[in-house]
């Protein structure tokens, strides 16, 4: 609460929109406004043509952002302008982020772009830092008109590392493609952009700021706790009480989650440790780092080492780790036991009712992305469940659950999520896997060696190839392309080692989307083998 004087003077009394306040009077307010009028500025500015976001927002090295006039900028502007002017000044953006290098310096712009730009109030998490999964939530809370997400996923962080900033709309998921071209659009084609550069708020304060900007009416950001809403939620979702009897009652499990210096410590250390009993030191790299600590935050065998060679000690009965924005996870066992992120899916699938959530909502639908491996379809199929193949792309599957038709599902790299929001989400799916060793009381090896007997086992691997010669690669992609446009591919054998493989089938996967109807190809290749029960390659 803020308290104003106004002194004695040799006025008789101040005027405050429109109204006379006699001196001497005391005026009581719950935000801090601003007393000058914060100036607008148009800067002029070259459009840029790299600037088309993919799935997950624009991702470019930080040097990309640093260096270049007026880049992030150009881009902010551009995706404000996506807003409808009728919208903005009722309108309210949620911003948050994983807590990467230059994050800080983006928020500032963000604010200074959006108060130019007449949008009426920001939510931004204290600091900054706000998950993926925790800005969809608060999206859908509070009925924003969207939000900006600053974050590059599971990429590396610090001044040599990857920035991103990604725009998600009102459902709280991923701008779909009409948006994202539209964003690009005007990005080549910008010529100037809205700002306050004198506009500058404190990240670190919770509580609402407010300012008088021109030509506009008051534009207030207001800072809040990044966990709060987000554990509101969770607590509709999950049994708190089976859970903190697992986590910290006389038999309880012990744990190993391994934020990896991303945004989900904070998390983490609210809801698992403090609120559902886990000893404090069960959760691991719990601060946000702009580098990440030097690490490649990406939760899976290879960079998520450490955890891996601890749970192989037996000390822990299950361990987890997450991605730098927190909508990844991966989950293992005692001894290190590794649980695949297409198996993960299915085995939540076919316990989905020990989550008290989907007792009250039932299940409408299940779903995975096309590079994701048939565990969910067996599930699907023995449980008598509708099942959806799509491309890669969380706003694939937000446009099925909008439509009433998908409740769970989950994507080849670590990514599961709900209907619960339009975000993959690293630290429910961990919860969700928690709730089920609560029920089953198995360990993550059993329910997995159970799950096998019962719906079969579909192997799986995956392989990354990072800072590869994109010249090299696309002409690899091309030789590719025009090999499986033979008609002799088909049929063709091939061997390594002992193995020999048959080619059934090969083609570019299409998906027409059973909401809309739109039509999505050119993403991912399959290449379909006879052994081994239908063998599959994809290229993404």
């Amino acid at each position: 609460m803020l308290y104003c004087f106004v002194p004695q003077g040799g006025i008789r009394s101040y005027v405050v929109n429109n109204t006379h306040i006699p001196l001497g009077t005391r005026i009581v307010t719950d935000t801090h406004r601003c007393c000058n009028m914060v100036k607008i500025t148009v800067i002029k500015t070259k459009p840029y043509t790299d600037q088309k976001p993919g799935t997950s927002g624009l991702r470019k090295r930080v040097t990309v952002f640093q260096q270049n006039q007026h880049y992030a900028e150009n881009f902010i502007q551009s995706i404000i302008s996506t807003i409808d002017p009728a919208q903005r000044q009722e309108g309210t953006l949620v911003v948050g982020g994983d807590g990467r290098f230059f994050m800080k310096d983006a928020i500032q712009l963000i604010i200074q772009i959006a108060a130019a730009n007449g949008i009426g109030r920001l939510v931004i998490g204290q600091n900054g830092i706000m998950s993926t999964p925790a800005v969809s939530c608060v999206i859908r809370k509070i009925k924003a008109v969207g939000g900006i997400i600053l974050t590059a996923s599971h990429n590396p962080g610090g001044p040599n590392g990857d920035f991103g900033i990604k725009f998600n709309i009102s459902s709280g998921g991923p701008a779909p493609e009409g948006i994202t071209d539209k964003i690009f659009q005007i990005s080549k084609s910008l010529q100037e952009y809205h700002i306050c550069p004198e506009l500058k708020v404190d990240l670190s304060t919770i509580g609402k700021q407010t300012f008088e900007v021109a030509t506009f009416k008051p534009f207030t950001v207001e800072i809040v706790d990044s966990v709060e809403s987000y554990a509101e939620m969770l607590r509709d979702i999950f049994d708190f009480v089976a859970l903190k009897e697992l986590l910290s009652g006389p038999n309880h499990i012990s744990v190993r989650l391994d934020a990896m210096h991303g945004v989900v410590g904070p998390y983490v250390k609210k809801i698992v440790c403090e609120e559902l009993g886990s000893p404090a030191n069960s959760a691991v790299n719990c601060v946000p780092s702009e580098d990440f600590g030097g690490h490649h935050p990406d939760p899976n065998l290879t960079y998520a080492a450490d955890l891996v060679n601890t749970m192989k000690g037996g000390e822990y009965d299950f361990g987890a780790a997450f991605d730098g924005d927190g909508d990844r996870n991966m989950v293992l066992g005692k001894h290190g036991f590794f649980v695949n992120p297409s198996d993960s899916v299915a085995v939540i699938g076919a316990n989905i009712t020990s989550i008290p959530y989907f007792q009250k909502t039932g299940v409408k639908g299940l779903a995975r992305s096309m590079p994701t491996s048939g565990a969910l379809d067996n599930v699907a199929k023995a449980l008598k469940m509708p099942l959806y193949e799509t491309p890669t792309g969380w706003k694939f599957f937000g446009n099925l659950m909008d439509a009433g038709k998908l409740s769970l599902c989950g994507e080849e790299s670590f990514g599961t999520g709900s209907d619960h929001i339009r975000e993959k989400d690293g630290l429910w799916a961990v919860l969700a896997w928690l709730s089920i060793l609560a029920t089953r009381k198995q360990s993550v090896e059993d329910i997995m060696k159970d799950h096998w007997q019962k719906f079969g086992r579909n192997f799986f691997t995956r392989y990354d190839y990072e800072e590869v010669d994109s010249d090299a690669a696309n002409k690899m992609i091309d030789h590719l392309q025009t090999t499986m446009s033979d008609k002799a591919f088909v049929g063709q054998k091939f061997s390594s080692g002992d193995k020999t493989y048959q080619v059934e089938k090969a083609d570019n996967f299409e998906y027409t989307d059973p909401v809309d109807g739109s039509v999505s190809k050119g993403q991912v290749i399959p290449i379909v083998f006879l052994s081994f029960c239908g063998s599959l390659i994809v290229h993404l």
